[in-house]
């Protein structure tokens, strides 16, 4: 019996509808400061433009690295211990560490409070072992394509709301993100079921496969899904052009404020909760699992390459819905590696896709951010404002590739 046979009828939806909770208040306290977090990070440098720019550089980092090493550790502790005790402590000290940052004194203390918040934000590991152990096979694509929509509603939702409580005072984000969290907890502990039965807890946590590097050589055990943890990272690392250059790219090219901005990233997120939420499953079963995955990344492709040709403002809004329909690919590719691993690793597995997110979080915006800046500089003979989103592109062309070769050699392998 599975344990999405053990968790039945209300009890699985109730479970489901607090794992989206979960990450959508996470995401939700994540944009909540976004923000503000900058501009405390240079009120607390002096006011200098150049010395806060290398501290939000430096908070970046290590948040990226200390999610590179917590996300697997994560991992293995709820394949041991069960994913309940491991996402309801995530919450508490979500929630404790955001009223730490509301109340830093000096650029330091909130320091600190970022790299607990790295610690504890990996939750969204957990969070997907959890949908593998209570979700059947054939529902599990569209259940990982409702936490898309999650991120997609909580990066609408969450800045709107930090930018409205920043203008009033810069820490009270972090107070209502704190709020929030600290909620989660308490409706978790009332609700929220424990998915892996004690039979499949036999994992014991050791180091040398719950540190990021011995995690990822778990995957090592499952040739099958190589290609598509290739697929995740460059995914994943094409993701990060976003973050790293969207705002600075659009000001330079179409000299849109932060209005524009908001405007055009509510746009990309309200796509995102579409695809995700009426999309994803109906897409995977139809096309099914490797198609679907196929079809996102090409879409996503494509869209790239549109914004990168885009020389005015309104044919980077052309590119929004098909670069939106990336959002395929994801889901698809994490049922099928959800399907092929065994219930007792379904955690570590899944912290080790997690350090690879987080890998190329430490080096994508570092390569987006030296093209963007190349392509634009005054000291070389030509203009190409757009090569980030090309080089972007081209990753993804590469991920079109190894998912084409994989549809092919399951289609192979069924015949």
């Amino acid at each position: 019996m599975s344990a999405a046979e053990t968790i039945t009828g209300g009890r699985r939806q109730a479970a489901l509808i607090f794992i989206f909770i979960t990450v959508l208040i996470d995401v939700i306290s994540f944009g909540v400061i976004i923000p503000v977090l900058p501009q405390l990070i240079k009120n607390f440098s002096g006011g200098d433009d150049s010395l806060a720019t290398y501290w939000i550089g430096v908070f970046a980092t290590l948040f990226a690295i200390i999610q590179f090493v917590c996300s697997p550790l994560q991992g293995a502790l709820s394949d041991r211990f069960g994913r309940r005790p491991v996402i309801l402590l995530s919450c508490l000290g979500l929630g404790l560490d955001f009223i730490l940052m509301a109340l830093a004194p000096n650029l330091w203390w909130l320091l600190v409070g970022r790299c607990i918040s790295a610690v504890t934000s990996a939750s969204f590991t957990t969070a997907n072992a959890y949908i593998a152990d209570v979700t059947t096979p054939e529902n599990r694509a569209k259940s990982f394509g409702m936490i898309g929509a999650a991120f997609g509603v909580g990066f609408v939702l969450g800045p709107m709301i930090g930018g409205f409580l920043g203008e009033h005072n810069l820490h009270a984000p972090f107070w209502f993100a704190g709020g929030l969290a600290l909620l989660n907890f308490l409706y978790g502990l009332f609700i929220l079921p424990e998915s892996l039965r004690p039979a499949d807890r036999t994992a014991r946590v050791e180091w040398r496969t719950a540190h990021p590097i011995g995690s990822m050589q778990l995957l090592r055990q499952y040739p099958r899904i190589w290609p598509l943890v290739a697929i995740i990272f460059i995914a994943n690392f094409a993701h990060y052009i976003y973050p790293t250059i969207f705002v600075i790219y659009a000001d330079h090219r179409y000299g849109w404020g932060p209005r524009d901005v908001a405007y055009v990233l509510t746009a990309v997120g309200v796509c995102s909760i579409i695809v995700n939420g009426l999309l994803v499953g109906r897409m995977t079963r139809w096309l099914g699992e490797a198609r679907a995955m196929m079809l996102g990344l090409t879409c996503g492709t494509i869209g790239f390459a549109l914004y990168g040709l885009a020389s005015s403002g309104w044919m980077f809004w052309l590119g929004i819905p098909i670069s939106a329909l990336w959002a395929l690919s994801g889901p698809a590719a994490q049922s099928i590696i959800t399907k092929t691993v065994g219930r007792d690793e379904q955690g570590r597995v899944q912290g080790a896709l997690s350090s690879l997110v987080s890998l190329a979080g430490i080096a994508a915006p570092l390569m987006f951010s030296a093209v963007f800046g190349f392509a634009i500089s005054r000291h070389v003979s030509f203009n190409v404002p757009g090569a980030p989103w090309y080089l972007a592109a081209a990753l993804l062309g590469v991920a079109v590739l190894i998912a084409w070769s994989f549809a092919r050699r399951e289609r192979t392998a069924s015949a």
